[in-house]
């Protein structure tokens, strides 16, 4: 089973991305799946969630800004990111709850 994250990149304040976490190897349509970022130096820290029936939680920093979205037909994760700031720089992961699967990340770096 892997996970792997994509569409991290280089950005200005203000501008957006849009990650991906693709599942391979299983169907995860039964399990919430969410997304963390861990900043250097910092603890991993959760971001948001979406359910199996399609709920969504967010992180209070976030929740105006980010958006969490899921496709099962392709068994893959998304969250949108608008209006990034330079404290949202980090490694996004996504991990599949009550799972031992988390993915590498992908970077994302929000920088004049």
């Amino acid at each position: 089973v892997n996970l792997v994250e994509s569409g991290g990149g280089l950005v200005q304040p203000g501008e957006s991305l849009k990650l991906s976490c693709q599942a391979f190897g299983s169907d995860f349509s039964r399990h919430s799946m969410a997304w963390y970022r861990q900043a250097p130096g910092k603890e991993r820290e959760y971001i948001a969630s979406i359910s199996r029936d399609g709920s969504t939680r967010y992180e209070d920093s976030v929740k105006d800004r980010f958006t969490i979205s899921r496709d099962f037909a392709k068994n893959t994760m998304y969250l949108q990111m608008d209006n990034l700031i330079p404290e949202d720089t980090a490694v996004y992961l996504c991990t599949v709850w009550e799972t031992a699967y988390w993915g590498r990340g992908t970077q994302v770096t929000v920088s004049l």
